[in-house]
């Protein structure tokens, strides 16, 4: 029986010596976690508005003919071709003229502009003569009222003479140009030709109404396109709606965006990201090292090969980046890789 409990407690040192050593193994091969690391530097961050819209001309019309003619696309003197679609024209270039030999005859243009040079050398002549007294004051007045008149008749014939012209109110692209063939004839009213300037451009958003405090008008816009990835160009906010939707709980915006190289095109899906304030100097990291849990928001710094979750307040976000206002300060070593399976105080290595 003796041999017995001595054997049984054999077995109980054994078990204890064993136990030890194992825990001692464990303590001695704790394996540190790879990481890599940043040290914070003092940066900027902005609060911006996410939206999204559609980009318009500023300027756009259809022109139709005034008079009844023959169709005729003139030539574009920079590609010494006919106008064609996506041709820049001039503010009050012709596009499309319309012959028509009799209303131009009925018009009697050269006539009035002769008529126009007589009265008017008879004037000068009768303004000279009675300067000198060798006519009346009635003589003058009668050479003034009719070159008055020739005046009025020759500007009259240029009006109806211009009504032949389709010409370009303002600077833009065609966008649209009828299929006619030239020598055809046309009616009063025919589209001819359609216009755009969108040297500046406009979107339209809407903003959700817990915005309606913090936006005004000319704050800075970045307006992007996805066609566009390397081209970021910028806009101001032109106007603003006071009311707000009921069923949508958001109020109307205008973005006016200069665009003189065109690269932007009306139509266009834009996104807008209309800028409310900026913070320079700050600490800013990026958002997906941030850890939620229970607690709040936290993230991990090394510290002597050790790393140690420090909670954080979050100040401005925008997509990627937040603004720290407190839990970091400048030069801490930020974990931005490895974070995952960190817990407090755990051994890490640093790689790059």
């Amino acid at each position: 029986m003796k041999s017995f409990s001595q054997f049984i407690a054999l077995l109980a040192l054994i078990g204890a010596t064993t136990a030890c050593n194992n825990q001692q193994t464990n303590t001695t091969t704790e394996l540190a976690v790879p990481v890599s690391v940043s040290d914070i530097k003092p940066g900027s961050i902005e609060k911006i508005i996410n939206t999204t819209g559609t980009l318009n001309a500023t300027k756009k019309t259809v022109l139709n003919t005034e008079m009844t003619g023959k169709y005729k696309l003139m030539i574009n003197p920079k590609t010494r071709r006919p106008f064609a679609l996506g041709d820049m024209v001039e503010n009050g270039q012709v596009v499309v003229q319309l012959e028509d030999a009799e209303y131009v005859n009925s018009i009697g243009f050269d006539s009035k502009k002769l008529n126009l040079e007589i009265t008017d050398q008879n004037m000068k002549k009768q303004q000279s003569l009675f300067e000198k007294g060798g006519v009346t004051q009635l003589d003058y007045r009668n050479s003034e009222v009719n070159y008055t008149n020739a005046k009025d008749a020759f500007e009259r014939a240029n009006l109806l003479l211009a009504k032949l012209n389709v010409h370009a109110p303002f600077k833009g692209v065609i966008t649209d140009l009828p299929a006619i063939t030239n020598g055809t004839q046309v009616s009063t009213g025919t589209p001819v030709v359609s216009l755009m300037d969108y040297s500046i451009m406009t979107v339209e958003v809407n903003l959700p109404e817990k915005f309606i405090s913090d936006v005004s008008i000319d704050q800075m816009v970045r307006i992007m396109n996805y066609t566009l990835p390397n081209d970021t160009l910028k806009g101001n906010v032109k106007e603003l709606s006071p009311a707000i939707s009921t069923e949508t709980r958001t109020f109307k915006g205008v973005i006016e965006v200069a665009n003189p190289e065109l690269k932007l095109r009306p139509g266009m899906f834009a996104k807008a990201d209309i800028v409310l304030a900026k913070h320079d100097s700050v600490i800013v990291i990026p958002k997906n090292i941030i850890i939620s849990g229970q607690r709040g928001k936290s993230v991990f710094i090394v510290d002597n090969g050790t790393a140690n979750e420090k909670r954080i307040t979050l100040g401005f976000e925008n997509q990627n980046e937040a603004e720290i206002t407190s839990g970091l300060k400048k030069n801490d070593r930020l974990v931005i890789k490895g974070f995952e399976t960190l817990k407090n105080r755990s051994k890490v290595k640093i790689v790059k």
